[in-house]
């Protein structure tokens, strides 16, 4: 498989990922358990496969990184899954999409990187983009949803997902596959001791099958295969090929949210969604030409 293929891919399971949370009947830290397990078994057995060994020297020098790192991304899904729960699939999408404008606001205190008009106008769009999604999904709390709270969840997902981003920054000598492989089983490490103390784990062998079926697809395909297959497309695949392809998740999960829970936005939602999504776009545009320019300079220097 070419390594579009392999992100297109891994898009598109990653924009279906809330059609299977919102059918699993667990608690949203029990399914953020269950899938960081799973997907550190699969990603482990993968490592033997494919003949990936582990630096172990550079595990332990970026311990307080990684067990950091790792506790973020558990406490991430836990706040998305939840954002399912109260809101659509779309706005917690949109909102969760927040995280590299949560990047860009804090690369000039975090890693020393200047803070350009254009990034300014683009969280400043981004914030434009969450009011008109947040004021246009109808009542606060329409049927079952609380859109507000929801989005506060996926708000706070973001927030964790982009402080993820940033402590990677600061990881040295490890290989993708191996900080996510080593992140994941940390972040079960971390959650199970949670779970247990706030509401104990649920005896998998009560629920029902599509519960079971979904939790397996949710810790194989969803974690383990579609994070194999994505650090096997970015060896193949240039920068701003990742950045555009990146989008097919957040545009899927609208598409799949619509065909399979009937859930629609208003046209003033979809207009703040594309704001949002269009200022993460060209906010990380500007960056990655800055750093070719810079890459540019070392080369003739």
């Amino acid at each position: 498989m070419k390594g579009q293929a392999k992100l297109i891919t891994t898009m598109l399971i990653f924009g279906s990922l809330g059609i299977f949370v919102k059918n699993i009947n667990l608690s949203s830290s029990e399914i953020a358990l269950f899938r960081g397990a799973i997907g550190s078994i699969f990603l482990i057995c993968a490592s033997f496969l494919v003949k990936q060994k582990l630096s172990f020297k550079a595990i332990k020098r970026n311990g307080i990184l990684l067990i950091l790192s790792g506790a973020a991304i558990g406490f991430n899904w836990i706040f998305l899954f939840e954002a399912y729960r109260f809101t659509t699939i779309s706005n917690a999408t949109i909102s969760y999409y927040f995280a590299p404008v949560f990047v860009m606001a804090l690369a000039p205190l975090i890693l020393k990187e200047k803070l350009t008009i254009g990034k300014i106008s683009s969280i400043i769009v981004a914030m434009i983009g969450l009011f008109l999604v947040v004021n246009n999904g109808g009542s606060s709390a329409s049927g079952s949803y609380n859109h507000t709270v929801g989005i506060l969840y996926g708000l706070s997902a973001a927030a964790l997902y982009a402080s993820v981003i940033l402590m990677n920054k600061f990881i040295k000598n490890l290989s993708g596959f191996e900080t996510t492989l080593i992140q994941l089983m940390l972040a079960s490490l971390v959650l199970a001791p949670y779970v247990y103390l706030q509401e104990g784990i649920t005896d998998v062998t009560v629920l029902n099958l599509q519960s079971i079926v979904f939790i397996l697809i949710l810790g194989i395909v969803h974690t383990g295969f579609a994070y194999y297959l994505y650090f096997g497309a970015i060896r193949e695949l240039k920068g701003h090929t990742i950045a555009i392809l990146s989008y097919i998740d957040p545009i899927s999960a609208v598409i799949f949210a619509s065909i399979f829970f009937s859930e629609s936005m208003s046209f003033l939602q979809m207009i703040g969604g594309a704001l949002v999504l269009g200022s993460t776009f060209f906010g990380g545009k500007g960056t990655s030409k800055k750093r070719k320019k810079a890459k540019t300079r070392r080369k003739r220097g």
